[in-house]
């Protein structure tokens, strides 16, 4: 990238890999995809009036030609973006999670998924960051609604590091993909960005012993290795597996652990049917894999109203909630 491009899309400082702790997952959304822009001529971003909320302005400072708001009208968006990456454009859609996946779930279905074109779907304000913002603005379902549809990949990074190497490696997917990120400044769960990733492919963020197994995506990896650390301490030794992918499963890792532990917690920041859960426990149902199982995350109750660490708190995907039900299956 020149370094007057740097310049342009720089709001205070230069992106680096030391400045990730720095950054919310839109705002290096908003800036790798500035990067990629200047090496791919056919990437274009779509967003429907919010520019500022899902940082693609970084974007269209750069390629006014190439960006494109369509206000508040997330179907023909989406609709719009089918047929730029039918004419060979790789759009990237960005909207609030919530929008992306309820309001335009029949258009991304037949427009996009269908024809199994080459669009990516950057849902920002995914889960409950959207906090005290209210239950209408929560999306607990998206995970569910957009996993059914065929031909789709989803994806939740678990911070700011893993969304960059997420969105870089959407160029070798030929199909659809759904990345999931959230609103605020959350803590890191890696400390650097020194570790391999690869779509459908789970990552081992800790290794302490077979006691239990917590499988978590988003911002509860974070939480699920802090536990972690703390049980350890306590004596309980446990994996903690980031699964970012959610489609398509890594089911090896999943039957590796479930077989090597018997004993699984999943937590996600999204309601407990048809998400991570989900798609975990359609995995050992079909292998015939028998574990004690704990799901963590939302139940089928529409979510409180309230800020995110206090909902966190309340659905026990925070560390203490996490620490709780590994000692429920393990006990």
């Amino acid at each position: 990238m020149t370094n007057d491009i740097q310049k342009q899309i720089v709001t205070g400082f230069t992106f680096t890999t030391d400045t990730y702790d720095q950054l919310t997952q839109a705002e290096v959304y908003g800036k790798v995809i500035a990067e990629m822009g200047e090496n791919n001529k056919n990437i274009v971003v779509l967003t429907s009036d919010m520019t500022r909320s899902n940082k693609t302005g970084d974007f269209k400072k750069i390629f006014p030609d190439r960006f494109f708001n369509f206000g508040i009208a997330e179907t023909n968006m989406m609709a719009a973006a089918s047929g730029f990456a039918v004419t060979g454009k790789i759009p990237f859609v960005s909207t609030f999670a919530v929008f992306a996946s309820l309001r335009c779930a029949e258009t991304i279905r037949t427009d996009i998924a269908y024809p199994n074109l080459k669009a990516r779907i950057i849902a920002t304000h995914s889960g409950l960051s959207m906090g005290n913002g209210g239950t209408t603005h929560h999306a607990t379902e998206d995970i569910a609604i957009i996993r059914s549809m065929a031909n789709m990949t989803v994806i939740v990074p678990a911070d700011s590091i893993e969304t960059a190497k997420a969105i870089r490696a959407t160029e070798k997917v030929e199909g659809p993909v759904y990345i999931r990120i959230g609103r605020a400044l959350e803590p890191m769960a890696y400390e650097n960005d020194q570790y391999d990733y690869e779509i459908g492919k789970n990552v081992v963020m800790r290794d302490y012993g077979s006691d239990a197994a917590i499988i978590a995506c988003g911002v509860a990896v974070k939480s699920a290795v802090d536990a972690a650390d703390e049980l350890k301490e306590k004596g309980i030794k446990i994996k903690v597996i980031n699964m970012h992918t959610i489609k398509p499963t890594d089911s090896q890792s999943i039957l590796s652990i479930a077989k090597e532990t018997g004993k699984i917690v999943t937590a996600e920041e999204h309601n407990i049917i048809g998400g991570l859960a989900g798609a975990i426990s359609e995995t050992l149902t079909e292998n015939g894999v028998a574990v004690k199982f704990k799901r963590l995350g939302v139940p089928d109750v529409y979510s409180a109203i309230g800020y995110p660490d206090e909902l966190y708190a309340r659905y026990k995907i925070n560390k203490d909630g996490i620490i709780e039900g590994v000692k429920e299956v393990i006990e």
